[in-house]
């Protein structure tokens, strides 16, 4: 069997799953989804194995620090997975939710419900927790999913998803609801990124490079998970202490994902006062600073920003900064330089808190807070398959609802058209 005629036979069982699972009770998916949940405790141990094969692969191959850390697992990160399976199954199930029902002059009667997307397709890098996250927010929106990770997460994939689909199918769900390709090459994804009649959408999560090329080249519908290159803005009326707290929050706390912050802006008149303090926490924490000239005049150990930097979601301990000479520059910034992801404002003024909410064009918008709340989880919706950065569907944080669509129900009594 070559490689086409794998994923094609991995995407068959998946559509003939989806039909099934869009009519199974939820009782019956969220018993799957503990029993998921309970698998992975009971097998962390072949988990974890099989992630330091993966750690080890990638030590080798000269993968980068955040790389790493999105592949790394323990007993911690296994049993918030389980966790999280847990969660979802206490939620209420989208499916079947009525939206709107109205009555035609014809005594029509019209309705909305809430429906299965059908076979949802993920591409993703090193981040073996997708798999679980990914596989559980669909069964319990009842679609079926196929996963395609990368190759430096092969071996933990492989250990998890074996792990999960047993538990889900013993549950009572049909074969083929979770399904992984074991194929790490780019003909797999390839063939995946075409299979029209089979998927119904594709979403990556990942890096640009990533994102891009299935954007690109996929003809199955995408759903565009975001680069985040995310601002703060320490406006003049900002509480010192509590912005430093935040930034290096949203900095440091874990660096390596797409909520972390890339690049702060200073309002010129707090700046000498702000900037000496921020760097006197932030240089310990390794954290290399890089800015405008005026932000290097205040800060000696800064280095130069160029464009690049403004640019950059560096997923590493690299902070770009610039001074800025009001709300309105700070704003060009963002429009210019933002991906849409998660901006923040840190401010005492309303009103520049206003327009930055108004203003600011992205999925997740903050006053005072750090923007590393931007995820599922934090949202309250158990766990999230991405962060959207499009517009069309599905934004910010993509929980159950957002892997629902919509059918019309219509009731008659032999009415015709005339």
């Amino acid at each position: 069997m070559n490689q086409e005629q794998y994923v094609i036979e991995k995407a068959s069982l998946a559509k003939e799953a989806a039909r099934k699972l869009s009519i199974i009770d939820t009782i019956t998916k969220n018993n799957a989804l503990v029993a998921m949940a309970n698998a992975l405790i009971e097998n962390t141990d072949e988990i974890l194995k099989a992630n330091m094969l993966d750690m080890k692969n990638g030590e080798a191959k000269g993968l980068s620090k955040a790389m790493l850390d999105r592949l790394m697992l323990d007993k911690k990160r296994i049993n918030s997975m389980a966790e999280g399976l847990r969660e979802i199954s206490y939620l209420d199930d989208p499916i079947g939710e009525v939206l709107t029902m109205w009555k035609r002059p014809n005594n029509l009667k019209i309705g909305q419900i809430r429906v299965p997307l059908g076979v949802i397709g993920i591409i993703y890098e090193a981040r073996p927790n997708v798999t679980v996250d990914a596989a559980g927010l669909c069964i319990k929106s009842g679609n079926s999913v196929i996963l395609r990770g990368g190759s430096e997460a092969i071996s933990s994939n492989k250990a998890i998803a074996k792990t999960i689909s047993q538990a889900a199918e013993e549950a009572g769900l049909p074969k083929g609801s979770i399904n992984l390709i074991e194929i790490t090459d780019r003909e797999a994804a390839n063939t995946m990124m075409k299979l029209n009649g089979y998927i119904d959408v594709l979403i990556p999560r990942g890096g640009a490079g990533l994102i891009n090329a299935v954007v690109k080249n996929a003809t199955v519908p995408v759903i565009e998970t975001g680069v985040g290159n995310c601002h703060i803005f320490v406006d003049e009326t900002a509480n010192i202490d509590n912005s430093i707290d935040i930034i290096i929050n949203a900095k440091t706390q874990r660096p390596a994902v797409c909520n972390a912050m890339e690049n702060l802006l200073v309002h010129k008149n707090i700046a000498k006062e702000f900037l000496p303090k921020l760097a006197e926490k932030l240089i310990p924490l390794s954290v290399e600073l890089r800015g405008c000239p005026m932000t290097q005049s205040i800060i000696s150990s800064a280095k130069s920003a160029s464009e690049e930097d403004f640019s950059t979601e560096y997923l590493d301990l690299i902070l770009a900064t610039k001074v800025v000479n009001n709300i309105d520059e700070a704003l060009e910034h963002i429009y210019k330089y933002g991906t849409k992801h998660s901006e923040a404002i840190l401010t005492n003024d309303y009103k520049n808190s206003e327009r930055f909410l108004n203003e600011v064009d992205a999925a997740a918008v903050y006053i005072n807070a750090s923007t590393r709340f931007t995820d599922g989880s934090e949202f309250g919706f158990g766990a999230e398959i991405g962060i959207s950065t499009q517009k069309l569907h599905a934004r910010g944080p993509m929980g159950l609802k957002e892997l629902t669509t919509t059918k019309y129900i219509i009731y008659g009594e032999g009415q015709i058209r005339e």
